[in-house]
């Protein structure tokens, strides 16, 4: 899966693993769904301006930690200290906004094909690489129009 499933899969997913489908986690799976990359009160605010169900932050954390560890989100951490969810689940590079306090996926093949190379060929001392995560903190310079 190189995605956080829809709806409809999500549905099954839970079912699959024994949990309900309650408004609270059918409205985060949504807010994350929309927001692509977000953290736990970004996504709390999503859902209470959606109207769609009421929702405590406390929720909102434990709903995300709970279908990050079913692998249905990527965790981010950030330059800012806080935990980040990521809808895409293959293996990418990330830009952190420092100004704007934001992600967004940075697509570089070239970039991540050589930095996979270079890990297969060059592991760190004991250890074999399964993945790795890379995020570029940047801040916009003045001639940038579009990241």
């Amino acid at each position: 899966m190189n995605s956080a499933p829809d709806m409809e899969k999500f549905r099954s997913i839970l079912k699959n693993k024994g949990m309900k489908a309650t408004p609270q986690r059918l409205a985060v799976h949504e807010a994350m769904l929309e927001l692509g990359h977000a953290s736990a009160d970004m996504v709390c605010e999503h859902v209470l301006k959606s109207g769609v169900t009421t929702i405590t932050i406390a929720s909102v954390y434990n709903i995300l930690a709970q279908l990050a560890g079913l692998g249905l989100y990527r965790r981010i951490p950030s330059p800012d200290n806080k935990i980040w969810y990521d809808v895409t689940l293959k293996s990418h590079l990330h830009i952190f906004d420092r100004k704007r306090g934001e992600f967004k996926d940075h697509s570089d093949e070239k970039l991540y094909s050589l930095i996979h190379s270079y890990l297969k060929e060059n592991p760190p001392k004991g250890y074999r690489v399964e993945d790795f995560d890379i995020h570029l903190v940047c801040h916009r310079s003045r001639n940038t129009k579009k990241v």
